[in-house]
């Protein structure tokens, strides 16, 4: 069986790696890229990206992949994200069908006046080819948070969300059937969106002089699985 952490690309000119949950596998990244404005002010400019793949074949026949990354970007004037997991299952005898699982979780935090202007995609694919009775499955999630000041998760919200990375890397083995699957994943999705509204609760809140910076924060999720 293949368990296999895909790379998250994080296009900047500076990138400060905030470390790897020791046996965890929970990746916390941020990244900035200094830009100058007319008033000579630098912001944050970053990209993160994510993917899980799961290719099962009659040389595979059971195939499991999971991303869980965390990217904390301070205040920025654009930030992109983008999350996919894709499944496929390809040439599998009936008598002996393959089964292929993609997973990918993906936080992004930023802040400031473009805080809830982020460009984000999030999308799953899970295909079957020439594969009958084949189980495929792909779940993508993923979190926005956006504070109108510098936010960082408290120490205890990472050592939650590293419990839940170990809950969703033990489907790998696993033999719940696709909609048992389904609905762990969608389990530990809920969770993540409680421990972020929580900690966006905590958020310091908008005002001061930059009018355009005055809202409250929020965290928005999104769901993708097929």
């Amino acid at each position: 069986m293949n368990h296999r952490k895909p790379r998250t690309s994080t296009v900047a000119k500076t990138a400060v790696s905030l470390g790897v949950a020791a046996g965890a596998g929970l990746a916390m990244t941020a990244s900035t890229a200094s830009a100058t404005t007319g008033s000579g002010i630098f912001h944050d400019v970053a990209t993160a990206v994510d993917l899980a793949h799961s290719r099962a074949d009659r040389t595979h026949v059971s195939q499991f992949d999971e991303t869980f990354r965390i990217h904390e970007y301070g205040p920025s004037i654009a930030v992109t994200a983008n999350n996919r997991a894709t499944a496929e299952s390809v040439g599998c005898s009936p008598y002996a069908p393959c089964r292929s699982i993609a997973l990918s979780f993906q936080i992004v935090t930023t802040s400031g006046r473009n805080a809830r202007l982020i460009n984000t995609t999030n999308i799953s694919h899970a295909m079957n080819e020439h594969c009958a009775r084949c189980e495929t499955f792909a779940g993508s999630y993923q979190f926005v948070v956006a504070t109108p000041r510098a936010f960082t998760l408290s120490g205890q919200a990472r050592s939650e969300l590293t419990r839940l990375n170990r809950r969703a890397a033990a489907l790998q083995s696993s033999r719940l059937p696709i909609d048992r699957i389904r609905r762990s994943a969608d389990e530990i999705a809920g969770e993540i969106k409680t421990i972020l509204d929580r900690e966006a609760a905590r958020a310091p809140r908008g005002g001061g002089s930059d009018p355009l910076a005055d809202f409250n924060p929020t965290v928005t999720m999104h769901r993708h699985v097929r």
